[in-house]
């Protein structure tokens, strides 16, 4: 691992005034510390169950884990009914907004009557419980609606991310075995509508991995496009699942039963298809939302910007919130169509008082300029989050200052597809936050700092940087990789497999005051001439120079020093009229400051944009194949492949 850079020094602490409505403060921390199994317990009981729980922890099947064993409840109930059954029926659930301006407000009573019709349905083609769903479908209401009526009946879906190609998809299809495919005629993006079903199409008509599991394909109409029809397999949502009864009577499920598979993103072979199960799963979504958010019922609108083809879509838009009776913001589209005030009109139009999004937009943010959130009242706004990658310092101020108002705590997340729900963060109404800092593991989890032997570095003095593990079983973690449990092993366990240790595959430092700093994935960690930096420290430099809006940063294979630096950077409006030359020269000091001359890029390309999937991630894969002369690699899940003819005519 490479030097740290310097430490930040400015905190954050809540205000008097945020700390004393709080949902959690120190006495979380005390009541997990005194008993971790009963403090678990406790946060299982803000749920209903139909059946209780035996036994909190099976641990003796290690690394599989088994909570609430011989527990059962379903989650739909959890999400939907009970909140109906206590007279909140006609409660907001969701502020849908469509890209092109339609929008839908459904209530809880009608979120439980979509549901209960899907169920009926799905009942009617004879799926049963074990059964597996594949879903592909944009951010439209039928989406939640699918993934609650799966989990109603026990159902175990696979949501495949709306933007994946049609190889992408037919491979975890056949890895699940999936009977049903949801999709819809085609989804909005910038305006233009763009096809789904014949997606599906494609991607059921090509070879797969043995007889084709699919039985039937259920399409949502949302653009009116005309599509392909396969007569007996294929039938429209609006014509089967609209005209069934409303009413379904839900039973509960083992707490062990499989909720759902999520294919990780970004793997090569195989798909890794991560098990979640039903009890461990809904405690920790729907605990973590209550208290990394502050969550209050009937009272806040939030607003989770993910897709629900991401685990942060599952745990945040739709069983966490649901679970916790939330009025939220679904979005359909993209945040700048039709124009880069999107975002904050619906906040400010919406009272939004909860956002929660990724670094990646906070910077694009930055780049469009101050201007535009200052065009807007966003009074309401009284929390930030930020998830999916470590946030720089710099934009992490930005967003404060920007969007919430200097005053807003942020609570940087850190979690992944595999621990289900938040692992990491600031508790909002406690800790005096450091801008970047994940801070510490929330109450009830446990993670640890070591070195390649496994010695914890928190016990030296000052700062260390090392690999993140966690250290003891939480209720929401992976169950395993669907159909292979060796993969399993290999993958989370082996690294640490005589500590019984799960290894993150993530980068962290400590510092003095025993803060968290996330630094990105291990495999994001550059070998240079020996020295062992993080992407991430580099683009933090990068993105402190007051010219730069966002940086991404690569390791190509170089001669001399085994790996070299090469940084792709988009200039703000400010610096846009700069000599390219005289900026790159400065950006390569600046790196050489803050971390070190090992550190400094070997190549510094300035460009009109990043290449980025819609859920805002940057696409590094493919900047790499640019750094070193490649043919790129599969750029179907990208907003916009066209951008790398752009960032050819930089590189």
């Amino acid at each position: 691992m490479s030097t740290p850079t310097e430490p930040v020094t400015d905190a954050y602490p809540p205000s008097a005034e945020f700390a004393a409505q709080a949902n959690g403060g120190a006495a979380l921390y005390e009541a997990a510390a005194a008993d971790r199994e009963a403090f678990w317990a406790e946060q299982a009981r803000r749920l209903s169950w139909d059946t209780p729980w035996e036994q909190v922890l099976d641990w003796s099947g290690a690394p599989v884990a088994k909570w609430f064993v011989g527990g059962k409840l379903n989650v739909a109930v959890n999400c939907v009914d009970r909140h109906v059954a206590a007279g909140f029926g006609d409660q907001v659930a969701i502020h849908w907004i469509g890209e092109p301006g339609d929008t839908r407000d459904i209530t809880y009573a009608d979120l439980l009557a979509e549901v209960s019709r899907a169920a009926n349905y799905f009942t009617s083609l004879g799926l049963v419980a074990g059964d597996r769903v594949a879903i592909y479908l944009p951010m439209v209401p039928e989406a939640i609606v699918a993934m609650l009526a799966c989990a109603r009946l026990g159902l175990t879906h696979s949501v495949v991310f709306a933007g994946f190609s049609p190889t992408a998809l037919r491979s975890r299809v056949d890895d699940a075995r999936a009977r049903l495919v949801i999709t819809a005629d085609g989804q909005w993006r910038r305006g233009k509508p763009a096809g789904l079903k014949s997606a599906v199409d494609e991607a059921l008509a090509m070879p797969g991995d043995g007889e084709l599991s699919v039985e039937q394909v259920l399409v949502v109409r949302r653009t009116g496009q005309d599509v392909p029809w396969t007569a007996g397999r294929d039938v429209w949502w609006h014509e089967t699942v609209a005209e069934q009864s409303p009413e379904h009577t839900a039973m509960g499920m083992d707490a062990e039963h499989p909720l759902f598979i999520l294919y990780t993103s970004g793997t090569t072979g195989k798909p890794k298809g991560i098990v979640h199960t039903t009890g461990g799963y809904l405690t920790q979504a729907a605990y973590t939302h209550h208290y990394v958010f502050d969550h209050k019922p009937g009272v806040d609108v939030y607003w989770c910007t993910a897709d629900i083809g991401w685990v942060t879509g599952h745990s945040y838009i739709v069983y966490g919130p649901l679970a916790n009776r939330a009025t939220q913001i679904v979005y359909e589209g993209t945040p700048n169509y039709p124009d880069e005030h999107r975002h904050f009109e619906i906040i400010a139009d919406r009272r939004v008082s909860i956002y929660y999004t990724a670094p990646t937009m906070v910077r694009t943010f930055m780049k469009w300029g101050a201007e535009i959130p200052a065009a807007h009242d966003l009074s309401s706004i009284r929390l930030l989050g930020s998830v999916g990658e470590p946030i720089n310092p710099e934009a992490w101020r930005w967003y404060r200052t920007n969007i919430g108002g200097d005053r807003a705590p942020i609570v940087d997340t850190w979690w992944q597809t595999e621990t289900g729900a938040i692992m990491m963060s600031p508790l909002p109404g406690l800790t005096a936050a450091k801008p970047g800092a994940a801070m510490g593991p929330l109450p009830g989890i446990a993670a640890q700092v070591v070195d390649e032997d496994g010695h914890d570095l928190a016990d030296g003095d000052g700062e260390a940087v090392g690999y993140l593990v966690l250290d003891q079983p939480w209720p929401a973690m992976l169950r395993g990789i669907w159909g292979d449990p060796q993969r399993y092993q290999e993958t989370y366990w082996d690294r640490y497999a005589e500590q019984g240790w799960y290894f993150a595959g993530d980068g962290a430092r400590i510092d003095a005051d025993g803060a968290y700093w996330v630094l990105g994935r291990v495999d994001d960690v550059m070998n240079v001439s020996g020295h062992r930096i993080s992407t991430a420290e580099v683009e933090s430099a990068l993105v402190g120079h007051s010219g730069v809006a966002e940086a991404a940063v690569v390791g190509a294979s170089d001669a001399t020093t085994g790996q070299g630096i090469v940084a792709f950077v988009i200039l703000t409006a400010d610096a846009a009229d700069a000599d390219p030359a005289t900026v790159v020269q400065e950006l390569k000091a600046e790196v050489s400051k803050e971390i070190s001359p090992i550190a400094r890029p070997r190549d510094i390309h300035i460009v009109p944009e990043l290449p980025k999937t819609r859920s805002g991630k940057i696409m590094r894969r493919l900047l790499r194949d640019v750094a070193e002369g490649r043919e790129l690699g599969d750029t179907s899940t990208l907003v916009d492949p066209a951008v790398f003819d752009a960032i050819r005519a930089q590189a």
